[in-house]
């Protein structure tokens, strides 16, 4: 079998599930000395024979190396999809906690979900949001409008500072008049 596992993705992509197993195989891979097939029915609540069955599946696609009573070991791919999980499953929990307030162990579970319907770009989106929203200052009504220059001129922490002080000039101004705008309407009276 000559298919590279991209060619193999291509005809056939990875499920959901698929996508977890390798998630929970890359951190505890990370976490301990070796992987089991009992580390891993216990990281995803699922029963030893559902967890073989899985391994047989990820193993023929060349994404983990297991052998029966084995430990699993994933291979380089594997390992890619694991970490590229991991990775979004981290930027969704913390938008959802941090941005959105939303409880920790629901956040967890809607990233779960979330991570593998994103697409590349509507996460690399939302990191760079995440990013202005923690970077840069909320300058007035027309943040939004500051976030797109944001994302399109590659803003520093120091543009945004900049960005914040001519803010704070026009509210100053617009201020200024408020309080100036009773004081001549009633010297016209």
């Amino acid at each position: 079998m000559d298919k590279t596992v991209t060619n193999i993705w291509e005809e056939k992509p990875l499920t959901s599930a698929m996508e977890d197993y390798l998630e929970a195989i890359f951190d505890l891979d990370k976490e301990k000395k070796v992987v089991r097939v009992k580390d891993i029915a216990k990281r995803l609540n699922v029963k030893m024979p559902t967890v073989t069955s899985m391994l047989k599946t990820l193993s023929k696609r060349g994404l983990v190396h297991y052998e029966k009573y084995e430990y699993v070991e994933p291979t380089e791919e594997g390992s890619e999809v694991g970490r590229e999980m991991r990775r979004r499953h981290g930027i969704l929990s913390r938008f959802l906690t941090e941005i959105l307030k939303i409880d920790a162990k629901t956040a967890d579970e809607e990233a779960c979900k979330m991570e593998h319907s994103l697409s590349s770009g509507t996460l690399d989106n939302l990191t760079d949001f995440m990013a202005f929203i923690q970077i840069c200052p909320r300058v007035g009504e027309n943040w939004l409008e500051h976030f797109e220059e944001y994302r399109r001129d590659e803003w520093t922490p120091e543009k945004c500072i900049a960005q914040s002080e001519v803010f704070s000039c026009e509210f100053d101004r617009r201020t200024q008049e408020l309080k100036e705008e009773p004081a001549s309407q009633k010297k016209d009276d």
